[in-house]
């Protein structure tokens, strides 16, 4: 997958992934505008609420770096897998995307949502499912990446981190447009007022923090084993090559 036709056509799936990402997004946020609209409720807390799931930021995150390691890889193949900030951000958003997936098949998939909350069946899809698979092939057999430190797997769990004191903070301050609800949480399982309330929030917390560790170590893991392969074509990548 490291020669020139290869990476350019791995490069184009990049891209086309991206764009189906974005288009994926802007559909069910279309979607969710309209029926917000037709209904006389609050666009502007709706769009809001729709920006802070972590699949829709994960997504735009995927997309982002799939498009950079495209145009990367298209301009200067040898260039891109020295590149430590792309490595470091493929890294992140293979791990955000696989978490997406792995969560929403396990936990979400077969919850029944709200009337007027339904997903578009294939931007769902696209968004928990293919762009997931899409990002963990690109680890196991896309384009050679630099090797990255261990230490990168606390870069990977500062969003994520992050992500959840918002939500925490935000979850009570903000009512739910769909059912009415004074508190709106993207996940049911963030949510203290369900039954088990914080203690198995905080459970669910620390076990999703155990994966995000697991899957970024497994990110930076396969990345530095690829990039010390032993073909030709892919000599140990050093300090003093680009960043």
């Amino acid at each position: 997958m490291n020669s020139r036709p290869a990476a350019t056509i791995w490069s184009l799936l990049r891209l086309v992934t991206a764009v189906a990402i974005v288009a994926a997004v802007g559909v069910q946020l279309a979607v969710s505008v309209t029926r917000t609209v037709e209904a006389g409720g609050d666009v502007a807390r709706v769009v809001a609420n729709y920006f802070s799931f972590f699949t829709i930021l994960s997504n735009l995150i995927a997309a982002a770096v799939l498009a950079w390691a495209a145009v990367a890889t298209l301009m200067d193949p040898a260039r891109a897998r020295a590149s430590r900030g792309l490595s470091t951000a493929l890294a992140c958003a293979t791990t955000y995307m696989a978490i997406t997936g792995i969560v929403y098949n396990a936990l979400l998939r077969g919850i029944t949502l709200p009337q007027g909350s339904e997903p578009v069946p294939w931007s769902n899809e696209i968004m928990h499912t293919i762009a997931p698979i899409v990002l963990l092939l690109d680890l196991l057999v896309g384009p050679r990446r630099r090797a990255l430190p261990w230490r990168t797997v606390g870069v990977i769990l500062s969003f994520p981190l992050f992500w959840i004191a918002y939500t925490l903070i935000r979850g009570p301050l903000v009512s739910n447009a769909v059912t009415g609800e004074p508190f709106w949480y993207p996940y049911p399982f963030l949510n203290a007022n369900l039954p088990g309330g914080w203690p198995l929030v905080i459970a669910y917390i620390v076990g999703i923090a155990i994966v995000f560790v697991a899957v970024g170590a497994f990110c930076v893991w396969v990345t530095g084993r690829r990039a010390r392969d032993h073909s030709p074509d892919a000599a140990p990548i050093t300090e003093s090559r680009v960043a």
